[in-house]
């Protein structure tokens, strides 16, 4: 398969990219890859497309968030993850199922804080939640046999040091097995789905 990562110098990029080594991998990311993209603009999301060419797989591993207190947040804060985690996401699926091959595949990244809301996490939560309702809608839509689905990982190991304060009580998970359900959306017949893994 020709599988086009984004976000591939994530964490989490970095452990699905392996997971999914066997396929051809192209990389995509605002500062490295074998392509540069801004999910928060359109031309650059189309730019990527075209010089990908045709695609059997788009994943997703990107996308900021505002964490903060909800007394102090404004619009502008929340709209930091709705322009970037959930339109830069959406705008991915939107435009790349054009580039799609039959039966192709997008999955995107979201979180356990759509189902397991934290102290800051209002914007997180509500991104998550936003992306998992596109997939299980768009997963009705799609045509030629595509498919699209959501992972939903846990606080990961690598990240725990900087995270621990938000998730009190959360199990952390190692990357690679998060990065097993990106394989599964891939190379599975899952479709609207949320892959959890926590």
């Amino acid at each position: 398969m020709k599988i086009l990562l984004v976000g591939a110098s994530g964490t989490v990029g970095r452990a699905i990219r392996q997971a999914l080594s066997r396929h051809q991998i192209l990389t995509a990311g605002r500062h490295s890859g074998d392509l540069r993209v801004d999910i928060t603009d359109s031309a650059s999301v189309s730019k990527m497309f075209e010089q990908a060419g045709r695609l059997d797989a788009i994943v997703s591993a990107t996308g900021n968030l505002h964490f903060g207190p909800l007394s102090e947040m404004s619009a502008a804060d929340f709209r930091v993850g709705l322009e970037n985690k959930l339109l830069g996401q959406i705008d991915l699926a939107l435009t790349g199922q054009h580039y799609l091959n039959d039966g192709g595949s997008i999955t995107l990244t979201s979180g356990i804080v759509s189902a397991h809301p934290i102290r800051h996490g209002a914007n997180a939560t509500a991104v998550n939640r936003a992306l998992e309702g596109f997939a299980a809608a768009a997963a009705l839509e799609l045509t030629r046999g595509q498919r699209i689905n959501v992972v939903s990982p846990n606080v990961l190991q690598e990240s725990w040091e900087g995270f621990a304060p938000y998730f009190p009580g959360f199990e952390a998970i190692p990357a690679a097995r998060a990065a097993l359900a990106y394989v599964r959306s891939v190379e599975g017949i899952a479709n609207g789905q949320t892959l959890t893994v926590w």
